[in-house]
Order: structure tokens, then C-alpha cells, then sequence
């Protein structure tokens, strides 16, 4: 994947990182271009969280590394997550 990622894309994307548990994102209205990702279980408790600048959801590879990077800390902290790897 070398093309940029428009956000839908990226949003997509980051919800199948995550499964078996949902994933909200948003861009915040306040102009830096971040995305949030909130990762909830199904009690609707949240799990995780990480910020992500539009340089890096944009680009496939660093979107790649920052998902990697939040399911392991999932992963430490004892959640099990379905396999998952960047699509082509």
C-alpha cells in the first residue's frame, strides 16, 4: 500500500484491529487533524485509547506500526484480540 489513506479508510482499518472489541474513533473539531481511537469492550468500558496525527493514519505503514503499537499494550494488559495484519 503506497497510496495515502483518506480517513474513512483509515477508520475502517482500525476497526478490524481491534476485534473482538468495538473501536469509536473521531477527528476532533478542534483543527490539529488527530484522529482518537477509544477501544471498548462489550460492556461498553473502555479498554483503550491512543491519538493519532493525520501524518501517520494517512500513511499506511505508520498506521500499521501505531495499531501494532495499541494492540500489544492491549494484548499486556490481558486482552486477547483476534489476528490481524495491514491490508494490502
Amino acid at each position: 500500500m503506497n497510496a495515502p489513506l483518506r480517513i474513512n479508510e483509515a477508520l475502517l482499518i482500525a476497526n478490524h484491529a481491534f476485534q473482538p472489541f468495538q473501536c469509536v474513533a473521531w477527528a476532533p473539531q478542534d483543527g490539529t487533524g488527530e484522529l482518537s481511537l477509544t477501544v471498548i469492550d462489550r460492556t461498553s468500558t473502555r479498554i483503550g485509547r491512543k491519538q493519532i496525527p493525520s501524518s501517520a493514519y494517512t500513511d499506511p505503514t505508520q498506521l500499521a506500526n501505531v495499531l501494532q503499537q495499541a494492540r500489544a499494550e492491549l494484548c499486556e494488559e490481558g486482552y486477547e484480540l483476534q489476528s490481524w495484519t495491514m491490508p494490502l
